[in-house]
């Protein structure tokens, strides 16, 4: 909104400074002060108003150290992510932008989802929450929304890989020619020199046309990304600022990808694809960034507040949403690899649980207990010390990510 009324007032009163607006930097910057402001400042209030109305979270005993001291702490504190996240992209960002869209309905969707399943948890007081496949469909839903608008929608082009390179004339103040935006479905792949896939190549056995059948491809797999990211995201949820901590460096990584992919000479500097329009994310990514690390704050050990399923799944969400926006999705193994090692833990303990209690009469274990962070907990590792160690590991693999800009 303010970017709309600064954008009058320099265009027809020519007020001086209002023309700083037009910057992505600038507004990026603004809205992360704003978000960690918000979510530092007005955090506490929500807290306290979390904790007048008992949303305290339960905690189930599994014979972790310091988990009875937990009991009671107020959950649902992904209110304070939204908010604080919502509330600088409402005023700083073009709300016209395609990918602004989807990344504040991906916001709202998945936080709907997640706040429905804490709802049911704490005052229904039912442990289990909103049944899985209920949880699956709002996943496939959205899924069906982002990889359908992606696929359709005319504004989300791409101007692929050029042997010219992008020149800037500043005496003209005019841009060399540049190859023509398309439509098109291909994404990247890290670390290979000739790295762009395009999925329509996997339906081209089907014959001429076949680039018109591509959303039979790429829509299922924005499903199955989405789907994937959002519950590792909510399987990391586990112990004191590891989720939000973990997620605030891999979303840095990806404004990096979003800034650059979004920039024509810079893209054009590093041979990257360049997304027109795809650089306003990088104002969203900002003031999301902001909100993780105001709600660190709170959230760091001994937490005050539990972000719940109504931020997990959240953070999941626009993590995906993000990396397929930016082309980047087969990235995601490597920059949120913690997320996936978290829930390859889980389906190989319970794989495992119940392949030998079949063959040989009783459940064994390949962990002590997953999901992973639970295992070291268990080794008698403080939870201090696992998030931190967590955490350098995250840093790694952002950096092994953005370095893939030129690493090929």
């Amino acid at each position: 909104m303010l970017y709309y009324l600064f954008e009058y007032l320099d265009k027809t009163m020519d007020v001086p400074g209002t023309g700083v607006f037009q910057y992505i930097t600038f507004r990026s910057a603004l809205a992360l002060i704003l978000s960690l402001m918000i979510s530092t400042i007005y955090g506490k209030k929500i807290i306290n108003f979390l904790r007048n109305q008992q949303v305290g979270e339960t905690v189930r005993e599994l014979g972790l150290e310091g988990q009875t001291q937990k009991a009671g702490t107020p959950t649902m504190g992904g209110l304070i992510i939204i908010i604080s996240t919502l509330i600088p992209v409402l005023l700083l960002t073009k709300l016209n932008n395609i990918y602004i869209i989807l990344l504040i309905v991906t916001t709202l969707w998945m936080g709907t989802i997640g706040f429905v399943d804490d709802y049911i948890k704490i005052f229904k007081k039912d442990k289990q929450g909103l049944k899985g496949i209920f949880k699956v469909i709002g996943q496939v839903g959205l899924g069906l929304i982002v990889g359908s608008v992606l696929y359709f929608h005319p504004g989300v082009t791409v101007r692929e890989r050029s042997n010219t390179p992008i020149t800037f004339n500043r005496t003209e103040n005019v841009i060399s020619e540049m190859p023509a935006e398309t439509k098109s479905t291909v994404t990247t792949i890290p670390f290979m020199k000739n790295n762009e896939l395009d999925y329509a190549k996997i339906i081209e056995w089907a014959g001429d046309g076949y680039e018109n059948w591509a959303w039979l491809v790429f829509i299922p797999i924005v499903i199955f990304i989405i789907t994937a990211v959002s519950n590792g995201a909510n399987l990391t949820d586990g112990i004191d600022g590891l989720a939000a901590g973990t997620s605030a460096i891999s979303v840095l990584a990806l404004g990096i990808f979003a800034f650059v992919s979004g920039n024509v000479i810079l893209s054009s500097y590093l041979n990257i694809m360049y997304i027109p329009n795809s650089g306003e994310m990088t104002v969203f990514i900002s003031a999301f960034v902001g909100a993780l690390i105001g709600f660190l704050w709170y959230n760091s050990y001994p937490a005050s507040v539990f972000m719940g399923d109504t931020g997990s799944l959240t953070i999941g969400g626009i993590i995906a949403v993000l990396a397929i926006s930016v082309r980047k999705e087969m990235l995601l193994p490597v920059l949120c690899a913690i997320f996936f090692a978290e829930n390859l833990s889980v389906i190989l303990q319970v794989s495992y649980f119940k392949y030998t209690k079949k063959r040989f009469g009783e459940g064994r274990r390949i962990f002590l207990m997953s999901p992973l962070h639970h295992h070291y907990q268990k080794k008698g590792y403080h939870e201090s010390k696992i998030v931190t160690r967590f955490w350098i590991v995250a840093i790694l693999l952002a950096i092994v990510s953005i370095v893939t800009l030129k690493l090929r």
